[in-house]
C-alpha cells in the first residue's frame, strides 16, 4: 500500500493570492483508522493555511509523541518539521522560536501529551506566552496503548472495556485560561466550519492560543458511555457563538441573526466577526469565560467556539526584550562581542 498522494490536480484548481492551490498545502497520506477526527483537524489546518496565504516555508509544525503527533506529516509538507519526545514540544517550541522569531511555530498534542506527562511544559508556555498556536487533538485515552483512560476523561464516562473513569477530569481549555493565556478556543473535529476561523484567528494572535479540539477516537473511544464519542459530543456541543474570521483589506461579510456582533480587532488590524449568543458571557473578560466554561460541565455540555480574547499582553520576545533579529542571522561579531562587553555585564551583576 502507498502513503503517497497521486502528483495529478485539476488544471483549473483555484489559486490563493500567493499563486498556491491547496495541495500545495497537504501532506502524505494518513495512516491514521479511517475516520479518525484528528484527519478532519489535519485538513481544517490545511485549509486555514491555504485561505491565510500562508508561506509554508515560514511556519514550522511541531509535536511529541501519540496519535496526535503523528498529524504533522499530514499536512504542510513544504513546513520545517520537528517530532520532539513524548511531553517536550513547548520546550522545543520554546528554544525554536526564542532562535528565530521570524517564523509561524505550530504545536500539536494530545490530551495525552499535554496533560499527563507534558502537563508542566504546557503549563510553562502558557505562563511565558509563548507566540504558537498550540492544538490539543483531545480523545480522552490513549489510543497508541489500546484506549486506556486519559486525564482528559471524564469522571463517570465509560471506555471500551466497559470501566467506568473514577477520576476528575483535566479541563484543558479553563487551564489555559487560569494561567493567563490570551487566546483560549474549544472545538469538534466534526465542525469544520468552526474549526477553520480559529485557526486562522489563532494564527494571527500575537502571544499564546490555545485550541483544545474534541476529537473521538474511532477505535477505543467511540462506545455508549464515552463522554469523547461522535454521539456524544455532537448531542452536548453548545456553541458560544457563530465565529467568521475576516482578514484585513477583505471584505467584510457576516450573517446577522439574534443576538449582538462584537467586531474583535487583531494587532495586524484584521478582524473577528464575533456574533454573541450568550448575554451573560463576555469573551473579553475571563472571569466571565472561566464561569461560562464551568456552567457548561454542571450542565454536562461542551462549550465551543473562541472562549476568551486578550490582546494586552506581551508575548515572550517582548517580556525577555530580546534581539529583533533572529540568531540564524547574526554574524559572528553580533553573537560573539568580545571579552570587554563580557566583562561590563558580568560587573552589572555585581
Amino acid at each position: 500500500m502507498s502513503y503517497l498522494r497521486p502528483k495529478f490536480r485539476h488544471p483549473e484548481l483555484p489559486k490563493n493570492k500567493l499563486g498556491y492551490t491547496l495541495d500545495y498545502y497537504e501532506g502524505s497520506l494518513s495512516t491514521l483508522c479511517a475516520g479518525c477526527g484528528h484527519d478532519s483537524i489535519s485538513a481544517s489546518v490545511v485549509q486555514a493555511a491555504f485561505e491565510m496565504d500562508i508561506e509554508p516555508h515560514k511556519l514550522a509544525k511541531l509535536s511529541g509523541i501519540g496519535c496526535s503527533s503523528k498529524t504533522p506529516a499530514y499536512f504542510l509538507s513544504n513546513s520545517h518539521g520537528f517530532n520532539s519526545v513524548h511531553g517536550r514540544m513547548p520546550s522545543v517550541a520554546t528554544g525554536a522560536y526564542l532562535a528565530n522569531r521570524d517564523l509561524i511555530y505550530f504545536g500539536v498534542s494530545g490530551d495525552g501529551d499535554t496533560a499527563s506527562i507534558g502537563m508542566g511544559q504546557f503549563i510553562h508556555a502558557v505562563r511565558r506566552n509563548l507566540n504558537m498556536i498550540y492544538i490539543v487533538m483531545n480523545n480522552g485515552c490513549y489510543g497508541l496503548t489500546k484506549g486506556q483512560d486519559s486525564a482528559t476523561a471524564d469522571l463517570g464516562s465509560k471506555n471500551k472495556s466497559g470501566n467506568t473513569n473514577p477520576f476528575e477530569s483535566i479541563d484543558l481549555a479553563s487551564l489555559a485560561l487560569e494561567m493567563g493565556a490570551g487566546f483560549v478556543a474549544q472545538s469538534f473535529s466534526g465542525d469544520k466550519r468552526q474549526l477553520v476561523p480559529l485557526i486562522k484567528a489563532a494564527m494571527k494572535h500575537k502571544g499564546f492560543a490555545f485550541i483544545n479540539v474534541i476529537s473521538p477516537c474511532v477505535t477505543f473511544n467511540n462506545n455508549v458511555g464515552s463522554t469523547k464519542s461522535y454521539d456524544y459530543v455532537r448531542e452536548h456541543v453548545e456553541a458560544t457563538s457563530t465565529i467568521d474570521f475576516v482578514p484585513e483589506m477583505a471584505e467584510i461579510t457576516t450573517s446577522h441573526q439574534e443576538g449582538t456582533l462584537q467586531k474583535v480587532k487583531m494587532h495586524d488590524g484584521s478582524l473577528i466577526n464575533l456574533h454573541k449568543l450568550a448575554n451573560d458571557w463576555d469573551p473579553m473578560d475571563r472571569r466571565s469565560a472561566m464561569n461560562a466554561m464551568q456552567n457548561a460541565k454542571e450542565k454536562g455540555e461542551i462549550l465551543t467556539g473562541l472562549l476568551f480574547l486578550d490582546e494586552s499582553g506581551n508575548e515572550l520576545h517582548d517580556i525577555l526584550n530580546t534581539s529583533d533579529k533572529p540568531l540564524n542571522k547574526m554574524v559572528e561579531s553580533e553573537l560573539c562581542p568580545g571579552s570587554e562587553i563580557l566583562k561590563s555585564i558580568n560587573a552589572g551583576f555585581r
